[in-house]
């Protein structure tokens, strides 16, 4: 007489989460095991080096010399008697705003003509986001010498149009940010136009199709239709926009130098200045996080009020 079989379905619940563990272990320490590298490469290459600049901050902490405790007075220095801090910080917002805002105008537009009847659609958008993946640091040296004085390509088209050789962009505190904004900008739309010509390909065209029906023009569809249904990717850009060009370096760096004077000089160039050139490791640890605090801050608030002009 054979013993009684029992259903598996049929058994009790512990006795099935009894059977399982052994292979839930074993799940669980194969993904350890394929997380562990990428676990390491992030705790020592990024947690160590935040927390230490971190610990850095509270410190006068010299490259090559005696470290001397000093609490929060880096970060007193820095926003009361750094007699250039404050108007570095408003050049980094100049350079924001205006970086941010053609770059949303310009990628916007051209997504616009981009999804319009455009023959060779795929090679303008080709030509348009190559500037994104080339390297800055050649971008930058190409634009510098735009932007020469007086043999420059720029300057000879200001000469065959107007008798004079137009702006010293690199060497007028008035022009070398606008010079810098423009580069910039040509370097980096592209990556913003992609990113809305997804986000208008999405829009399905039955939607304008009955507005047009409804006898709306052009204006009122791009108004009432398509912005409302593209503010998820515009949002979207407009977040990664603002952080990137709140941690603008190499531009400045490049085409000015952060002349003249600090007339270009970001929060980016600074802290590298102090760092790397002064050596002063504890005040540039504590102007980073100053930017740390203002880009988490910025961000927060995008965040806040996204809730009043994104439709999802």
């Amino acid at each position: 007489m054979s013993a009684p079989t029992v259903d598996p379905v049929e058994r009790p619940p512990t006795a099935l989460r009894r059977d399982t563990r052994p292979a839930m272990r074993r799940e669980r320490r194969a993904a350890l095991g394929f997380l562990a590298p990428n676990l390491l490469g992030f705790t020592v290459f990024t947690i160590v080096p935040i927390g230490a600049s971190l610990v850095l901050a509270f410190y006068e902490w010299p490259l090559l010399g005696e470290r001397v405790f000093v609490g929060l007075d880096n970060v007193v220095r820095m926003l009361t008697t750094d007699p250039v801090f404050w108007q570095i910080v408003g050049n980094t917002f100049y350079f924001v705003v205006g970086y941010v805002a053609l770059n949303l105008l310009v990628s916007f537009s051209l997504a616009l003509w981009l999804q319009s009847r455009v023959r060779f659609k795929g090679f303008y958008r080709f030509v348009f986001f190559l500037p994104v993946v080339s390297p800055m640091v050649a971008n930058a040296m190409v634009w510098r010498m735009l932007y020469q004085r007086d043999d420059g390509l720029i300057a000879q088209l200001f000469q065959a149009l107007t008798g004079t050789s137009g702006p010293n962009w690199l060497g007028d505190a008035r022009w070398a940010m606008p010079a810098v904004i423009l580069m910039s900008l040509w370097a980096g739309f592209g990556y913003n136009m992609i990113i809305l010509v997804a986000g208008l390909q999405a829009i399905p065209a039955t939607m304008t199709e009955a507005a047009q029906i409804d006898g709306a023009g052009w204006w009122s569809r791009l108004a009432h239709v398509t912005l409302p249904l593209v503010t998820p990717s515009l949002f979207f850009a407009t977040v990664m926009t603002v952080i990137s060009s709140l941690q603008v370096f190499a531009q400045p760096f490049i085409l000015t130098g952060g002349g003249p004077g600090i007339a270009t000089s970001t929060l980016v160039f600074y802290l590298y200045q102090w760092g790397f050139q002064s050596y002063e490791m504890g005040y540039a640890s504590a102007i980073a996080w100053f930017l740390f605090m203002l880009i988490m801050t910025i961000t927060f608030i995008q965040f806040r009020g996204q809730k009043k002009w994104v439709h999802y």
